[in-house]
C-alpha cells in the first residue's frame, strides 16, 4: 500500500483528489494540509511514501515545503500537482527535492502512475513538463563571458601573451605592432586592471584562464 499525504489550499481540490486516490487498489490518503507548514508536519508526521504538493500556498509555497521536507523527512517523495508550467516553477521545484511535476489537469491514470514511479524512486514528469526538460537540457551551452572586458581586443591579445610569458619583443612580432605600440597597451592593461606590475598582470590573467597561448602556437 502506497501512503499518500495531500497538500492543497483549496478544500475542494483536496477531497477531489481523496476521492479520486481512494478509489485506486493499492494507494492511501493518510493526510491532508492546507498550507506549506501543515505539509511539512504532516509529512513529517506521517512519514508517507508520497506527498502530493501543490506550488501556490499560503505561509510556506510548495517549493520552500518540498525544501524541507527533503530536508526533514528525505525518505518521503515530493509530487508537484499544480498548474504552473514555467520554466522558473519546474525547476526549482527540482532544485528543492521534488521527484515528479504534474499539472493539473492530469488524467487519473496518469496521476496514478505517477505517485507509484516517484514512490518507487524514479522521477517522472508530466508529457508538457517533460518536454520543457528536455529542451533545457538539449540546448546549447552560453557562450563563456570574456575575460576582462574593460579590455579592447588588442590588450587583451597582449594580455594573453604576458600571461604565456612571452617578452614585448616577441609580442611585437607576433601582433606585427612596434614595441612602443605594446608597452602602450601593457600601461593600459595595467591600468584597466589596477595591476602595480607584470607579475601581477600575470597572476590575474592565469586565473582568468588566459596564457595557454595554443591559438597562437609556440
Amino acid at each position: 500500500m502506497i501512503r499518500i499525504v495531500l497538500a492543497d489550499d483549496h478544500p475542494v481540490v483536496r477531497g477531489g483528489l481523496r476521492a479520486l486516490l481512494g478509489s485506486i487498489e493499492g494507494l492511501s490518503v493518510v493526510g491532508e494540509a492546507g498550507d506549506g507548514h501543515a505539509a511539512v508536519r504532516e509529512a513529517v508526521t506521517h512519514r508517507p511514501d508520497v506527498l502530493v504538493m501543490d506550488i501556490q500556498m499560503p505561509g510556506l509555497d510548495g517549493i520552500e515545503a518540498t525544501r524541507e521536507v527533503t530536508r526533514a523527512a528525505p525518505g518521503v517523495a515530493v509530487l508537484m500537482l499544480t498548474m504552473y508550467e514555467d520554466d522558473d516553477s519546474v525547476f526549482a521545484a527540482m532544485r528543492a527535492g521534488a521527484a515528479g511535476y504534474l499539472l493539473k489537469g492530469a488524467q487519473q491514470d496518469e496521476i496514478a502512475r505517477a505517485i507509484r514511479a516517484v514512490a518507487a524512486g524514479e522521477a517522472i514528469f508530466g508529457p508538457g513538463v517533460a518536454r520543457r526538460v528536455r529542451a533545457f537540457f538539449a540546448a546549447p551551452a552560453p557562450a563563456a563571458a570574456e575575460p576582462f572586458p574593460e579590455l579592447t581586443e588588442r590588450e587583451r591579445e597582449v594580455l594573453d601573451l604576458i600571461a604565456a610569458g612571452r617578452p614585448n619583443g616577441e609580442i611585437a612580432r607576433r601582433l606585427a605592432i612596434a614595441p612602443k605600440t605594446v608597452a602602450n597597451h601593457i600601461s593600459s592593461v595595467f591600468a584597466k586592471l589596477r595591476v602595480a606590475d607584470r607579475a601581477e598582470a600575470i597572476i590575474r590573467a592565469r586565473e582568468a584562464g588566459m596564457g595557454r597561448d595554443e591559438h597562437l602556437g609556440s
